[in-house]
């Protein structure tokens, strides 16, 4: 005789219907798929809070590419993850590596965060979390904290979900020297 909780339902039964198969859904919606192109866009956005620009994924064609989502500005999180990837830029731009962020605030926003903490890299804007859905980032109304390493040929290579701020730009550059040494083969 199994034992049943008080819904009726077995222990077994409680896990399946907790367990998923596959890591393609996360919080903020379905996630772009290991080994495929990695889902266009085109917003405006400041590079280490110069002019406002538009940029595409086709701007870093030829090159790897992180692109970080991150819930907002001037947040504690936010900044300690901003700070990582501007402490480790160098080492992304010596291997040939860019470092692109999506959240959904304002260009002058983004101008002002920048100049601010020494920011360095793009800053996006996606104020109505287009290309934050797309990439199954989003959660109304912000960009969750993901991040996606895009190889020169615009294919995706590896997804970090609920990112934890403190020493991820490491842990994504160690992929990133540990994926290119596996394309040099």
């Amino acid at each position: 005789m199994k034992r049943r909780d008080f819904l009726g339902i077995t222990a077994t039964g409680a896990i399946a219907l907790l367990w998923r198969p596959s890591r393609a859904a996360a919080l903020g919606g379905k996630l772009p798929e290991i080994g495929v192109e990695a889902p266009g866009f085109s917003l405006p956005g400041t590079m280490g809070g110069g002019p406002t620009s538009e940029w595409s994924l086709s701007d870093w064609s030829g090159r790897w590419l992180v692109l970080y989502f991150y819930p907002r500005d001037f947040t504690s999180g936010c900044t300690i993850e901003a700070h990582g990837f501007q402490e480790t830029l160098k080492d992304f731009n010596a291997n040939g590596c860019d470092i692109a962020a999506i959240s959904a605030d304002s260009v002058d926003d983004h101008e002002s965060f920048c100049s601010s903490e020494g920011l360095d890299f793009t800053l996006l804007s996606d104020p109505e979390g287009k290309v934050s859905r797309d990439y199954g980032s989003w959660m109304a109304p912000y960009s969750l904290r993901h991040t996606f390493l895009i190889d020169p040929e615009g294919v995706l290579r590896t997804t970090w979900t609920g990112v934890r701020p403190v020493g991820h730009a490491q842990d994504v550059l160690k992929t990133l020297l540990a994926e290119q040494s596996h394309s040099i083969v």
